[in-house]
């Protein structure tokens, strides 16, 4: 009897223990066999640009990655582009646009996979796997540099800005020359962000994109915005609006493309 009793806290100890595993924040870890199911769907449709496998350090997992080299003898340099929640590196609107229009402006592209959740996940849920973002961006970061390209700008739409901007912030000598971010500040209805954007913090050349027709979130923090931006100093730094688009510019991608290649040729 005195045996069973003195096993009943281990018991105890152990049920604790393993409930904790389960209702630890790990629960909110990506959703890899979707982001699996997602590359088999539409790697044999890529048609412009190379496929690249790179590898998360981290999580020891292999993501899609497209490379498209610039269409011109001398290149500018490279821009990563992070495709919006729930997307792909080939996502027809916003990112198919840059991948492929940027290299006929002199830049290389590398449209990279970031983590995903199921369709049902909200703006809090993305925010709490945002660091599963960084270890890609270092990856994409280190083939680029592999390739002997120092020149490097990150570019990220929607949701994925939270995720760039967070590395951004915690990475600021990491080899980005610039960043670009697209509908900057969007969430979801009932989840305001927590916090504002530390673009103060950010000293890099910020480019602020948004559609004239963007979500209200977007368009009535962008004061805000362009405050911090230029506490940062930098006198490249700007903010642009694109005509008669919404936020994921739909039939707008010429229009998208334009303002951001002549942004870059200001750097």
């Amino acid at each position: 009897m005195n045996r069973m009793f003195n096993l009943f806290p281990r018991l105890l100890y152990c049920l604790t223990f393993v409930l904790l595993i389960f209702l630890s924040p790990a629960t909110y870890a990506s959703d890899l066999q979707k982001e699996i199911r997602m590359k088999e769907e539409i790697i044999d449709y890529i048609m412009d640009g190379e496929v690249i496998m790179l590898n998360d350090a981290i999580a020891q997992h292999d993501f899609l990655s497209i490379y498209t080299e610039s269409s011109l003898d001398t290149a500018k340099g490279a821009v990563i582009i992070i495709h919006g929640r729930g997307h792909h590196p080939n996502w027809p609107e916003v990112v198919y646009p840059l991948r492929t229009g940027l290299p006929e402006f002199g830049w290389h592209t590398l449209s990279i996979q970031v983590p995903v959740l199921d369709n049902q996940s909200s703006f809090y849920d993305y925010m709490n796997i945002r660091e599963e973002t960084h270890p890609r961006i270092n990856a994409a970061i280190a083939f680029l540099q592999q390739q002997n390209i120092k020149n490097i700008v990150l570019l990220a739409h929607s949701c994925s800005v939270h995720m760039a901007i967070d590395w951004l912030h915690k990475h600021p000598n990491a080899g980005t020359n610039a960043f670009i971010g697209i509908g900057m500040g969007s969430t979801d209805i009932g989840q305001p962000m927590l916090k504002p954007f530390p673009l103060q913090d950010i000293k890099i050349p910020v480019l602020d994109i948004r559609g004239e027709n963007d979500y209200p979130a977007v368009i009535a923090k962008a004061p805000e915005r362009l405050k911090r931006m230029r506490q940062a100093g930098n006198p490249k730094s700007d903010q642009r609006v694109v005509p008669r688009s919404d936020h994921y510019f739909t039939a707008r991608g010429k229009a998208l493309l334009d303002e951001v290649a002549d942004w870059l040729n200001t750097l």
